[in-house]
């Protein structure tokens, strides 16, 4: 099994996905080398803000409607650092008040954070392991408190397999929780993808790693490649589409794909 350990140590000189992320929606949970790699990311991709901003709305959206088909649990790896009034727990709890929440991550900041403002909160959990060891993270005590894994859950990975570089391991991820999960369950994927704008996406990359350096730092995908992880289940309509296609509100102007080159999909293990 490949070691993960180094990326579970806290480091503020070494720039953190969570932390640059927080940074992008405006947040303050970040220190100078994530300032400082996230600027020269906005200087080749200036529309990450609103790829964020977007990649939040469409998580409400998706939780949403789990929660109104019935889901009362779920499972949220690589959920980064807390927001106010913005997370899962928040938006299943307008459907299901009593919404049982699992978030998992292997940032330790984002574990500190997460357990000093959520877990006082209701039957909320923050788990800290890698879900590229799915084994880990289902047979986790606290998660195990929190979660039925007898009864129907959604498992979210919100841009998680976008921060894995090994194909592979990012196809084992939703396999192997859709074999874990009980019939009637959800995965619900995000993924930035590499269609929309190659030039663009292939400068991130050279940017943020590759096969040749220390840091794993992801691997953007084809919309082709990410359609493949939902293989076994139904798909729930739309289907993969870009973020802001995936069940809009009435009303709502929608961003164009070449601003938000990111895919939702949600799929129904049967």
């Amino acid at each position: 099994m490949a070691d993960f350990s180094r990326l579970a140590r806290f480091d503020p000189a070494t720039p953190s996905e969570a932390r640059i992320y927080d940074y992008l929606l405006g947040g303050k949970d970040n220190f100078a080398a994530d300032r400082e790699l996230a600027r020269a990311v906005l200087d080749i991709a200036p529309e990450l803000p609103l790829m964020c901003r977007e990649g939040r709305r469409c998580v409400e959206r998706v939780v949403t409607f789990l929660a109104m088909t019935g889901i009362t649990q779920f499972i949220d790896l690589g959920c980064g650092l807390p927001t106010p009034r913005r997370n899962v727990h928040d938006f299943a709890r307008k459907i299901v008040p009593d919404a049982r929440v699992a978030y998992v991550d292997i940032d330790p900041m984002v574990i500190v954070h997460g357990r000093a403002l959520l877990e006082d909160g209701g039957p909320t959990a923050m788990v800290k392991a890698d879900a590229r060891e799915p084994d880990l993270v289902l047979d986790d005590p606290r998660l195990r408190q929190t979660i039925d894994l007898d009864r129907p859950v959604a498992v979210l990975m919100m841009s998680l397999l976008t921060s894995v570089q090994d194909d592979d391991i990012a196809a084992r991820i939703p396999a192997h929780f859709r074999k874990a999960v009980v019939p009637g369950s959800f995965i619900a994927i995000t993924h930035a993808v590499s269609d929309v704008r190659p030039n663009v996406t292939a400068r991130l990359m050279a940017l943020l790693g590759g096969p040749d350096q220390e840091r794993d730092n992801g691997q953007l995908r084809t919309r082709a490649e990410v359609e493949r992880y939902f293989e076994g289940m139904d798909m729930v309509r739309p289907g993969l589409v870009y973020l802001p296609e995936w069940r809009p509100a009435p009303g709502i102007q929608r961003s164009r794909p070449e601003s938000v080159w990111a895919v939702c999909g949600v799929g129904r293990r049967t």
